[in-house]
């Protein structure tokens, strides 16, 4: 089997994140909203994460995108500067692969090159494949709040895991 690839995301690159995306969307309690994305809000939402120097990385296999991963902003709010909210998202047939360990991988190094502070993610509690990979990475359960988010008529709980990078210079993120 062809090995995995890990580069910086491109437009190119869009309709096969969106795709990604919108099966989570639309089939699973991973990504919170109900509304799938269009074309043109996924190109405005790469193009934006590019443009603000963040993240945003993509794994292939044979030249397919079969995963992405990026973070932004944790909260809009100057304060929050050093710290960054992220996501990760794999084909279903790709799962238990290697894809997912190895994007938020480089994802965490990405952040800490750059300076950052802290890393977050949110999990729904029901995800136990992301909670062990972000435990693997160092991330730690910081928080659980129960039944804040409701989807396909269901109740979920957010679990909040975290990365503090070392050192006393962390950066801003860009």
């Amino acid at each position: 089997m062809p090995k995995i690839e890990i580069r910086e995301a491109t437009i190119d690159d869009v309709e096969a994140m969106r795709g990604l995306l919108n099966d989570e969307i639309r089939n699973d309690v991973n990504v919170w909203d109900e509304t799938p994305r269009s074309i043109a809000v996924m190109r405005a939402w790469l193009v934006e994460r590019l443009d603000s120097g963040m993240a945003v990385l993509v794994a292939t296999r044979a030249g397919a995108v079969i995963g992405y991963a990026g973070y932004g902003p944790f909260r809009p709010h100057s304060g929050y500067r050093h710290t960054v909210e992220h996501s990760v998202y794999v084909d279903r047939e790709e799962r238990g692969s290697g894809a997912g360990r190895a994007l938020l991988r480089a994802l965490v190094k990405i952040a800490e090159e750059r300076g950052i502070h802290a890393m977050v993610g949110g999990i729904e509690a029901g995800n136990a494949a992301s909670m062990h990979i972000h435990r693997e990475m160092g991330f730690v359960e910081t928080g659980r709040m129960p039944e804040v988010g409701k989807k396909f008529g269901r109740w979920l709980t957010l679990v909040l895991m975290q990365r503090t990078f070392d050192g006393d210079n962390a950066g801003t993120m860009p």
